[in-house]
């Protein structure tokens, strides 16, 4: 092949075939650990944001709010798993990463059957921080080839806290989630660079409903309020295999 290529007169066909026949040589057939860091953006305008929000409130129960939208958020996390000798498709794989998509500033209303008509208003915006802790992701790749597809699903808790505006003008209000247990999805592509070094690209789907009732007295949710949360997020990163 390589007296072949020498004989080619472009040089970028000889290139091309080269690094075609490296990329599908089989670079490992063995069970393998790994650690990997990742880092991505967290893409809220693929989805609805916080949506279904509920008004958690005795007075006027039934109460719901308009979605909120969210704004775009880096991501920084950290992952580790392992795949078997005797399936070497599948593995198991725990990861951890956060992002903060802020609420943005925006109009939004109140409805309540029992009371004609819509409030409606101007929020301000607030800090939205969101920590993803997935310890059991189910992976499922295929291991032929030095470019790797794969898919993931587990289940996983969502650590929230959103800081904004108070009751009383000028003081800062919080209301946390302490964990909410959702969905983490994912699907990528893994290419072995060596036999140790890989580089990764993923898309993550996270599913939660989260119920903020801690310290409820965040304007304009004096009384808190449930809402389901649903992001979309993409990442890269560097892996190392044992």
């Amino acid at each position: 092949m390589i007296f072949t290529c020498a004989r080619m007169r472009y040089p970028w066909v000889c290139t091309l075939v080269l690094f075609t026949s490296i990329s599908v040589s089989v670079p490992c057939a063995y069970p393998e650990a790994y650690i990997a860091g990742q880092f991505g953006m967290a893409l809220p305008s693929m989805g609805k944001g916080l949506s279904d929000i509920d008004i958690t409130t005795q007075f006027l129960p039934g109460t719901t709010h308009s979605d909120l939208a969210l704004k775009s958020s880096a991501l920084i996390g950290l992952k580790a798993g392992y795949y078997f000798k005797r399936a070497r498709w599948f593995g198991l794989e725990a990861e951890a990463y956060n992002t903060t998509p802020h609420i943005k500033e925006q109009t939004h209303s109140f409805q309540n059957p029992a009371v004609p008509g819509v409030a409606s208003g101007t929020f301000q915006g607030a800090h939205f921080r969101v920590f993803t802790l997935a310890p059991v992701n189910l992976m499922f790749r295929y291991p032929k080839y030095r470019l790797q597809p794969y898919v993931g699903i587990g289940p996983a808790l969502f650590f929230a806290r959103i800081r904004g505006e108070g009751l009383t003008p000028g003081a800062p209000a919080s209301t946390s989630d302490n964990a909410r247990l959702g969905v983490n999805a994912k699907a990528g592509l893994e290419y072995y660079i060596t036999r140790h070094l890989t580089a990764f690209g993923e898309v993550k789907y996270n599913y939660a409903r989260f119920n903020f009732r801690e310290n409820a007295d965040l304007f304009p949710f004096p009384y808190g309020f449930d809402s389901t949360y649903r992001m979309y997020l993409v990442s890269f990163g560097v892996g190392y295999h044992f």
